[in-house]
């Protein structure tokens, strides 16, 4: 994701439907693991971890606009983390980027809706995936939930209008998900 012509090629292949009604950017880098502290996150590391959560989806974002906007109810979905809110120690450099993903979904949000274009950031939540063991590794993690269980939430997502729920950020394990007054 992080290549522009990767990123190219994606939407040339969307191109033959004519539009784009849904974009999920849930490409994501948790960065080293064990996960360091922040105050001692290797700065290469650190760019790479943003290059793939930040620039890489505003970049697909960029490069989807037009199909995107031919679309009467176009939606970009940003995955995030809770980690974008909780300054957990070790979490930093991965907590940062989804963070800044996080007003980067906010700002598109506000930037696209003249052109029909609705953008939310999601936060999953904990999930027993391959992302959660490297963050954890040698730790059992079988008592998260598998990634099912978000499925109630993407169906309440996807049903309702874009543009009503553009701006969002959601938490797609919540006992309920509230379209914004």
């Amino acid at each position: 994701m992080t290549e522009a012509a990767h990123r190219r090629h994606l939407v040339d292949a969307a191109r033959a439907w004519g539009r784009l009604d849904l974009l999920v950017n849930n490409a994501s880098e948790l960065g080293p693991s064990p996960l360091p502290e922040l105050a001692r996150y290797p700065l290469e590391l650190l760019a790479r971890v943003f290059q793939v959560n930040v620039l890489a989806p505003v970049g697909l974002v960029q490069e989807a606009l037009p199909l995107l906007g031919r679309s009467s109810e176009a939606l970009v979905v940003n995955i995030s983390s809770d980690a974008a809110v909780g300054g957990y120690p070790g979490w930093g450099g991965y907590g940062a980027s989804k963070a800044a993903l996080d007003l980067a979904s906010r700002t598109l949000a506000e930037e696209l809706r003249p052109e029909g274009v609705a953008v939310v950031s999601v936060d999953p939540g904990d999930m027993r995936t391959a992302m959660q063991q490297a963050a954890f590794p040698g730790e059992d993690i079988s008592d998260r939930p598998p990634p099912d269980v978000t499925l109630p939430f993407w169906a309440w997502l996807l049903g309702q209008d874009p543009l009503a729920v553009s701006g969002s950020r959601f938490q797609a394990q919540a006992e309920r998900w509230n379209v914004p007054a």
